[in-house]
């Protein structure tokens, strides 16, 4: 969407979203997703591929791809629903598992990078990193509407993250060095290669790429990565699950250094993803032969 209607159509939804009783935000997120599970019939095709990656071929794929959209609709209803007032409830309500390891990376002198996959409502993730000590600084791209744009930058300022944006003139990634080198917090979805231009891995079986941000960030100021998982609990609440400390090699060239660390991560990553793989929202291409698919 684009210009003022796209805009007003994003706001609309903000206040309709904003006035209604948890649950019911939910219940209607996963309506919504149904919805569109049966309108976008090639994102729908696409999820049961995924799903049968992650699950294997007796996965029941049209089912399991239901539930992706359904989990999709919630997190944007909970994007929507999110106030500045609901803050403290979203905090008490995720459940982190290996708390101690962000605790331990807290307190050392580097920075961290929290290598986050597209799973769950990695949104709440920030607030409850920034609780404990570890606000996030990510990266969002510099779309055509700026009204949407700012929207989103305000929405994410209200779950503790701070923003940096992408685009022509840019200067994001001295922005995030700089984060890091000064003992602080990034976090970067990492799952998808957008610019399919990043390091090639095996992730399920097959070949695609990853990009490389999140260890080269890593390589060049001395940061731990932290692979995070991020889960939508059965009813309200989220379940944060850290990994250790991904490590990475100390020998080899910069490249040979990056291009190990990310194979690594896409291990880590796929763990992740396995244990609540309905919840991976990636609804398009993800790996070549996806491109290829009718």
């Amino acid at each position: 969407m684009s210009g003022l209607f796209g805009y007003l159509i994003f706001r609309a939804l903000w206040g309709f979203a904003g006035i209604l009783p948890e649950p019911v935000m939910r219940h209607l997120g996963r309506g919504a997703g149904y919805l569109m599970w049966l309108i976008h019939r090639k994102r729908r095709v696409m999820a049961q591929r995924h799903q049968r990656r992650i699950q294997g071929p007796e996965v029941d794929a049209r089912r399991a791809s239901l539930r992706v959209f359904a989990n999709y609709g919630r997190y944007y209803a909970e994007v929507f629903w999110m106030r500045p007032r609901r803050r403290r409830r979203v905090i008490e309500q995720a459940q982190v598992e290996g708390l101690s390891i962000l605790h331990e990376a807290v307190a050392a002198p580097a920075g961290i990078v929290l290598a986050v996959g597209h799973l769950g409502n990695w949104e709440a993730a920030g607030l409850k990193a920034a609780s404990e000590g570890a606000r996030v600084l990510a990266v969002a791209e510099a779309l055509a509407n700026e009204r949407i744009v700012r929207w989103f930058v305000e929405m994410r300022a209200m779950m503790d993250i701070d923003i940096v944006l992408t685009g022509r003139g840019s200067r994001a990634t001295d922005a995030l060095v700089e984060c890091l080198e000064g003992g602080g917090t990034v976090a970067l979805l990492c799952d998808r290669d957008l610019k399919r231009s990043g390091i090639p891995v095996t992730l399920f079986g097959e070949e695609t790429t990853m990009p490389a941000g999140p260890i080269s960030l890593a390589c060049r100021t001395g940061a731990t990565v932290l692979p995070v998982g991020v889960y939508f609990r059965e009813k309200e609440g989220h379940r944060c699950h850290i990994h250790p400390p991904l490590e990475l090699p100390a020998e080899g060239t910069f490249e040979e250094r990056v291009g190990e660390g990310t194979r690594r991560l896409a291990v880590a990553l796929e763990g992740l993803i396995r244990e609540a793989p309905e919840q991976w929202l990636v609804v398009v291409p993800n790996w070549p032969s996806d491109r290829e698919a009718p």
